[in-house]
């Protein structure tokens, strides 16, 4: 959790490998403010992961952003946004409705990422080069969040073991 004390409206996207506690770090703001992906999967395919139906969460996820910060209200999207191109869309939402954008990096080692992903039930452990890949993604993403247009970054470690 950030000790940052962050505007209202603001969009915060967290960024992050599966395992990394980017859904620990949400839970720190009221649950109505953050939507995660996993819930729009669930909601248009029954079940989680769903490749299949990723295009299609992320649209409605995209949509639900859209509306709440056209109402000027505090959203935080809990998704690995390991994709420039998903981040991009998000931004420009928030440069629509001239809503800051912050991006929580969760810096969570590797490993930890790996064993907590493990001891997840069957139906939502994603595959270790999946994991691995969305963690060197998130990392190799880094350096280019400012140029993106985040207007604040901070890196977090991933909670709690």
């Amino acid at each position: 959790m950030t000790d940052t004390v962050f505007p209202s409206p603001v969009l915060i996207v967290l960024l992050g490998a599966s395992g990394s506690g980017k859904s620990t770090t949400a839970a720190s703001w009221p649950p109505e403010s953050v939507l995660e992906l996993d819930t729009f999967l669930e909601l248009i395919a029954d079940e989680v992961p769903a490749p299949e139906a990723t295009e299609e969460a992320v649209h409605a996820l995209g949509s639900v952003v859209e509306r709440r910060l056209a109402r000027r209200l505090t959203t935080v999207v809990d998704a690995d946004h390991t994709e420039a191109a998903v981040r991009s869309r998000l931004l420009t939402l928030a440069e629509r409705y001239d809503v800051p954008a912050v991006a929580l990096v969760m810096t969570t080692p590797l490993q930890l990422c790996l064993d907590r992903n493990a001891r997840r039930p069957a139906h939502l452990r994603l595959p270790k080069d999946v994991v691995r890949a969305q963690h060197a993604r998130a990392l190799d993403a880094t350096p280019t969040l400012r140029a993106e247009g985040f207007d604040h970054i901070e890196a977090l470690f991933g909670g709690k073991r």
